[in-house]
């Protein structure tokens, strides 16, 4: 900094010495590799899962990490874009789907070290302006640049569906080299918000806002509406061969045993909104909450106890490590459960 009593002039002579300074570029997010840092496990996740033996987590700014020591370490993958990744799924130990913001699917072949892009927001707009907006299913088109997708989950590694804001949803025959739209498939005249889409046995549901609970019609191609005693959010599902369970805003859960026909509501004794939960390897279900909860219940999810979790913080995500506990993800990076 010029000192105060240097004169005007002085300055001015000096400025005129130093070099133009170029514009700032504007750097697309989409197509901006992830930065590498020493601190990307205590950035923000938003989710954690399983491929293999191997855990892969997903957060803001495009980071991914994975471990293969049960949590104790992580590396941090090579990611093509620094757009926000909300969900991550694998259907075996080599492959498996990211998704994001800006309409971002990534897809891995080697257990979440690298990852290529397969669909994005400019994609997906030339995709929906080529239907009616009837067949687009009330999804916002023009204007759009974000497109963000919430949840991805595939049946196999050809068949899966992503979802997303605004009543979208996209599917998948041939591993995510193609899609195409589904919104016109989904019971949800009103457009709301998706959130989660899992299996519960043979069957697979979708849920949203303002308590929306949709289920698949395989004869039909159909997401049908089902009715459920909760008017609030659900932002999340997590299915058993004989259950699903759905789990949402200010410690709500409802579980069905007969495919959502029916609704019987969970006590967590919680009241804060529950975001992510898995069902382990002996069968018990474990659910983290934003307020840093981990709950974990060992009777189909009638009941649930609390955890003892050191330094609580918001939780995002959660996988199943078996004997070595859980893997917590979310405001503050990685976290252990045992």
């Amino acid at each position: 900094m010029f000192q105060q009593w240097f004169r005007p002039v002085m300055a001015l002579a000096a400025l005129s010495c130093l070099p133009a300074l170029a514009e700032p570029v504007f750097q697309d997010p989409l197509d901006t590799p992830a930065m590498h840092s020493v601190l990307a496990t205590s950035a923000p996740l938003n989710a954690v899962t399983r491929a293999g033996d191997r855990l892969v987590a997903v957060g803001l700014r495009g980071v991914i990490l994975y471990s293969d020591d049960q949590g104790t370490t992580w590396a941090q993958a090579e990611s093509p874009s620094s757009v926000d990744l909300t969900s991550v799924h694998f259907v075996n130990a080599l492959q498996g789907w990211a998704v994001g913001h800006q309409g971002l699917v990534l897809h891995s072949t080697d257990g979440g070290r690298t990852w290529l892009r397969q669909l994005d927001s400019l994609r997906i707009g030339a995709l929906l302006n080529q239907q009616s907006s009837r067949e687009a299913g009330q999804v916002p088109v023009e204007g759009s640049t974000d497109f963000p997708l919430l949840d991805v989950w595939f049946e196999d590694a050809l068949h899966g569906f992503v979802i997303g804001a605004f009543n979208l949803v996209f599917h998948t025959e041939d591993g995510g080299q193609n899609w195409s739209p589904w919104s016109a498939h989904m019971d949800n005249p009103q457009g709301l918000h998706l959130y989660a889409i899992r299996p519960a046995g043979d069957t697979l549901f979708v849920a949203g806002e303002q308590g929306l609970m949709l289920r698949l019609n395989r004869q039909k191609q159909r997401f049908e509406a089902l009715p459920t005693p909760y008017n609030g959010s659900y932002f999340n599902l997590i299915g058993t061969p004989q259950l699903i369970l759905a789990i949402g805003l200010r410690g709500n859960a409802y579980r069905s045993t007969d495919k959502g026909q029916s609704w019987q509501k969970v006590d967590t004794g919680l009241a804060a909104s529950l975001a992510s939960g898995t069902v382990r390897a002996d069968g018990s279900i474990a659910l983290v909450s934003l307020a840093g909860d981990v709950l974990v219940s060992n009777d189909q999810a009638q009941t649930f106890e609390r955890l003892k979790v050191e330094r609580p913080a918001a939780f995002f995500g959660v996988a199943d490590m078996g004997t070595a506990g859980l893997s917590l993800v979310g405001m503050r990076g990685v976290r252990v459960a045992r």
